[in-house]
């Protein structure tokens, strides 16, 4: 029985499923992070070959027609000592060739059979890609939090917790926003300024990117309105920039922040074109290992009762 492998390789998590040509999941696996930039590229390695293997229990590797590898970080293999690291592992594992593909080109052909479009995504951090043929082939955003992820969950929670300060600083009445990014920030004391002095503290005690903790508290808040608007204007706005003048191609959206309802409004913002929600990545991956096996008329897979 011939199949596919298809791999979703995050930063906390792996997933790898096995697809036969009829789209049908004959195997999952499942193991932590295969960032290489956010984990050793041992670790990586070592969680990558977890979850395939666990994909392939009770199936031939030699019948394994195609593997593609959706991976964050995927950069970190121009290091030609981190690329043979890889390629050791896949000879190891018998998989033969792999194609290894950037999180956003799996993440746009989870969503639709489109070669080209644009994908948007935003998470902890934010980018938006043209994609042609499949391939990601411009960006726009993606600088990482010092220098931009607009509109991600990292600013959110940065803007929540500037509001909140401005907030005691002016001796204003705290409202919802205010008084749940205190309580998260244990905060408790009534004193504004010692309130101001305190959160300041915390924020700037952990790694910067912590400060997207406080996304969620946005997308709840009655008050934080202008602060969801304005992530929609940043979003919808790396997403025409990745555009090409009149370009009708499908737009995906990906990611936690574009789930609620700053993705509310920026498919408001959007109104006209095809835009797409991405399903799972590693359906994404698995699809387009099936398109390199067995041509554009490839079934898409269907996803299991649960992809773990």
């Amino acid at each position: 029985m011939s199949f596919v492998i298809g791999v979703d390789a995050g930063g906390t998590s792996t997933r790898a499923i096995a697809v036969d040509a009829a789209g049908t999941v004959l195997g999952t696996g499942r193991s932590g992070g295969a960032n290489p930039n956010s984990h050793s590229p041992s670790i990586a390695v070592a969680h990558l070959a977890e979850a395939i293997e666990g994909c392939l229990s009770g199936l031939n590797v030699q019948e394994a027609n195609a593997c593609v590898v959706g991976m964050a970080g995927s950069s970190k293999l121009t290091d030609p000592a981190v690329a043979e690291l890889f390629d050791a592992t896949w000879q190891r594992l018998g998989l033969g060739e792999v194609q290894v593909r950037t999180d956003p080109e799996v993440a746009f052909a989870s969503a639709t059979s489109a070669p080209d479009g644009t994908v948007l995504v935003a998470g902890t951090g934010s980018i938006a890609g043209r994609i042609r043929k499949r391939r990601l082939v411009a960006t726009a955003g993606g600088y990482g939090w010092l220098l931009g992820d607009e509109g991600s969950a990292f600013w959110l929670g940065r803007e929540a917790v500037r509001a909140t300060l401005d907030a005691l600083a002016a001796r204003r009445e705290l409202g919802e926003l205010a008084r749940s990014v205190l309580a998260e920030a244990a905060v408790e004391t009534d004193d504004p300024l010692l309130a101001w002095q305190q959160l300041i503290t915390v924020a700037n005690a952990e790694a910067p990117i912590r400060l997207a903790r406080f996304a969620p508290l946005v997308s709840t808040a009655a008050d934080a309105g202008p602060i969801l608007d304005r992530a929609a204007d940043l979003l919808a706005g790396l997403a025409r920039e990745a555009r090409e003048p009149g370009e009708d191609t499908p737009v995906v959206l990906v990611g936690s922040v574009l789930a609620g309802p700053v993705g509310e409004r920026v498919r408001a913002k959007l109104a006209g074109l095809d835009v797409l929600t991405s399903t799972d990545g590693v359906l994404g991956a698995a699809w387009l290992a099936a398109v390199e096996a067995y041509g554009e008329g490839a079934v898409r897979p269907a996803p299991p009762a649960r992809v773990p």
